[in-house]
């Protein structure tokens, strides 16, 4: 069974389906999230979020719009910024997140590629904080408030990048 149809499964209380699932994406769904927040404690916890929601409403997805793992990757990533902004409002317990890499991730490669040889020649010239941003509001789908608790930016600097961003890629293809 692919992905899908473990969770059309699990959307039936199949505890074997979910198993399968959770031993298949966990581990890369760790990483991912390893990669915006270096605290482990709170990457466990919101992993184990992460596949109680999925538990709770593997009935919500459709497999219209998109892929399991996308799915998966939207809740995971919603609670981590859940998990971020709760942090944030205890003072006492400073967000551990990674600061923007430098480096082409994994994710930046396979948005290169999903997109066109001539896009992705312009992403690669992005600076890395703006492929930062749009790594978060596109590839991730976060709103520009998901998208500064998570990268520990303002508001209107998210936006001020992803504007940046933009008129970037557009002088590139032009």
């Amino acid at each position: 069974m692919d992905d899908e149809q473990l969770l059309r499964h699990v959307a039936r209380a199949d505890r074997a389906a979910f198993d399968e699932l959770y031993r298949r994406t966990s581990p890369w769904l760790a990483v991912r999230l390893r990669r915006r927040c270096s605290d482990d404690g709170l990457v466990a916890e919101v992993l184990q979020d992460t596949y109680l929601a999925v538990w709770r409403a593997a009935g919500s997805f459709a497999g219209v719009d998109g892929t399991a793992a996308g799915w998966l990757w939207t809740i995971a990533a919603r609670r981590l910024v859940d998990a971020l902004r709760h942090r944030a409002r205890r003072p006492e317990v400073p967000a551990e997140v990674l600061p923007v890499r430098s480096v082409a991730a994994a994710e930046d490669e396979a948005l290169a590629g999903t997109v066109g040889d001539e896009v992705g020649a312009a992403l690669s010239q992005l600076a890395p904080e703006l492929r930062e941003v749009l790594r978060a509001m596109v590839l991730d789908g976060l709103t520009v408030r998901e998208t500064s608790v998570l990268l520990g930016l303002p508001e209107g600097t998210v936006k001020s990048r992803a504007r940046r961003a933009r008129s970037a890629l557009r002088e590139a293809l032009s």
